[in-house]
């Protein structure tokens, strides 16, 4: 099982904290967010604008990273600060 973690705006966006998905073997950043798409139709448009960082086990992940059963996956909102 992965837990997806949603952070900030996008708790509001999905009216959930998080989501779990049972998995078998590994599977690719594109087919989470394909899963994600399908449960919260309103992440389409924040993936498609690529304003949503991701995360696997708190390390930023990027289109080679590989999500296995066990991991915590974070979507992040674009932040700012100082």
């Amino acid at each position: 099982m992965i837990s997806v973690k949603f952070f900030a705006m996008l708790k509001n966006l999905t009216k959930a904290e998080a989501k779990q998905y049972n998995i078998e073997g590994t599977i690719t950043l594109e087919e989470l967010k394909g899963m994600l798409k399908k449960d919260f139709p309103a992440l389409e448009g924040v993936f498609a604008s690529r304003s949503v960082f991701i995360s696997v086990n708190q390390e930023f992940a990027d289109k080679n990273t590989v999500i296995k059963d066990g991991d915590e996956i974070g979507l992040l909102p674009p932040f700012s600060g100082g």
